[in-house]
């Protein structure tokens, strides 16, 4: 798909891995939708930056992927800032850091809003862009799943379990909206600089970095990227791809 001129919607827009998709995407000519859930200030700051910049067209939005209600004002509010809507990155996650045998410690009301925001969350979003997709005859998205989500590993159960389902969820949206709209994946490592780092133990971090092949956390740019392609992609659709500096094989 020709990128320039398109726009994307970039769920957690405003943290460390959405901020440089959304530079890349709007460094290849995307108007840019910067989504954020509590940060208004910095989402506003995001797309001023994407604007002088990369000279496009980018605006914050406010919402709570967890709230259908919210996701379908999104949806109708940048098709009607931008004129179109070609793209949806489903980016925004939390994650809280809970032993695998701390099963005491895994609330049902941390569970819930884990799925609730990390799997849920992408399937109100993606239920909602799909008619404005269609209707224009071609749509790209990309979901953010984890290596959490290819093997039990990661901050929490609840967290490796949703990032599992998205990409289960990846396979399954591409079936059901083709051949108009392409689904796809990226499944990251351990990324520096991003909120859901800021939440793990120091320990867990400097464990998953060394225990890589490459020794060193994956590059939040490579991550972006690979966005990138796999939104001018025509030809690939339902899948995975890793950047985890060597840790994950599947």
């Amino acid at each position: 798909m020709e990128l320039k001129g398109t726009v994307a919607v970039v769920t957690g827009g405003n943290g460390g891995l959405g901020q440089r998709i959304c530079h890349a995407l709007a460094a290849a000519g995307v108007n840019v939708a910067v989504v954020y859930a509590k940060s208004a200030d910095q989402s506003k700051d995001v797309a001023q930056a994407l604007r002088q910049q990369h000279q496009i067209n980018a605006a914050p939005f406010g919402c709570d992927v967890s709230k259908p209600d919210q996701v379908q004002r999104l949806v109708g509010d940048v098709a009607k800032h931008f004129g179109r809507l070609d793209i949806f990155i489903n980016d925004a996650a939390y994650n809280k850091a809970i032993p695998f045998q701390d099963l005491d410690g895994l609330t049902i009301e941390e569970w819930t809003k884990i799925i609730d925001i990390n799997l849920t969350g992408p399937m109100h979003c993606i239920k909602a862009v799909a008619p404005v997709m269609k209707r224009q005859g071609q749509g790209r998205i990309v979901n953010i799943s984890s290596v959490a989500g290819l093997g039990p590993q990661g901050s929490s159960i609840a967290y490796a379990v949703s990032k599992a389902g998205l990409i289960h969820l990846t396979r399954c949206m591409s079936v059901a909206l083709a051949p108009d709209i392409l689904v796809n994946c990226v499944a990251p490592g351990l990324l520096e600089g991003t909120r859901a780092t800021a939440n793990l133990p120091a320990a867990q971090i400097e464990r998953s970095a060394s225990s890589s092949l490459l020794k060193k956390a994956a590059d939040k740019d490579d991550v972006a990227d690979q966005v990138v392609t796999m939104c001018r992609t025509n030809t690939m659709t339902g899948q995975t791809v890793v950047i985890d500096s060597g840790r994950v094989f599947h």
